[in-house]
């Protein structure tokens, strides 16, 4: 299984302006993020989570052919807002793309994306199928995924462990029975916005801390706003078994 790392920023502390911060002007390719989501490929599947703004750019970008499933954390706008890009794998694969979300996720899609639901559909709109998922074991694309329930702060999200992978972005809270999923993953990957306390975000200490918990082969760090600091300097901080992802960083889990 080929994990890649499509965004590994965030919306929150970017400014609108072009800011003048040592991270905005760096020319490490590493300090510029589009918005958070990766891509699962397994031999003859395709699995997205999170389709943000950036998803039409990160899927040419990351030359992607085939989109068999796309898998929901919340619907936060900078989760969701890129589904209308998928009408052209509906057209390159000629089948609709399965999505896997929460109930209460159900209702956020249907009315940003009213028109794809619509009793009277528009010619070349994008085709979907819903499966609605709770915290319970489902399978999409042949693959066993399992559901991991994190708190962003008081909104509930779903983190998703897949064979040895295990994925939480946009939490800072995951209860003790939730984290009896994780152990044995080799893999993990958690969010932290940036170094000080935020409401709904884990620190970098506090995820760093987390991922220790469960001694994983490797670490990842995602959700990364620009206060977070320079890459090339917040990796120098890290253990050796932890990197600060990057976009379009990739790596086998066998």
């Amino acid at each position: 299984m080929k994990i890649t790392f499509l965004g590994t920023g965030t919306s929150q502390g970017i400014p609108v302006i072009a800011c003048q911060c040592s991270v905005c002007r760096s020319d490490d390719l590493r300090d510029k993020r589009l918005r958070t989501s990766v891509l699962i490929e397994t031999v003859n599947k395709s699995i997205v989570i999170d389709t943000g703004p950036d998803f039409r750019q990160q899927m040419l970008r990351a030359d992607v052919q085939e989109l068999d499933a796309v898998l929901y954390t919340h619907d936060h706008k900078d989760h969701i807002a890129g589904l209308d890009d998928v009408r052209a794998y509906n057209f390159i694969n000629q089948k609709a793309v399965d999505l896997y979300l929460e109930e209460r996720v159900i209702p956020a899609i249907k009315r940003e994306f009213s028109y794809i639901f619509a009793e009277k559909k528009y010619p070349g709109i994008p085709q979907v199928n819903l499966h609605k998922i709770d915290n319970f074991v489902f399978e999409a694309a042949e693959q066993k995924i399992i559901p991991i329930r994190a708190f962003h702060y008081r909104l509930p999200v779903l983190g998703f462990r897949i064979g040895d992978f295990t994925y939480i972005t946009d939490a800072n809270y995951i209860p003790e029975e939730e984290k009896e999923k994780i152990i044995g993953s080799r893999y993990i990957v958690i969010n932290a916005l940036r170094k000080q306390k935020h409401v709904s975000h884990f620190t970098l200490s506090e995820a760093v801390k987390l991922i220790n918990e469960f001694g994983p082969q490797r670490g990842f760090i995602t959700h990364i706003s620009h206060q977070m600091g320079l890459h090339e300097e917040v990796q120098k901080e890290l253990p050796p078994n932890i990197l600060l992802a990057y976009d379009e960083l990739s790596f086998d889990t066998c």
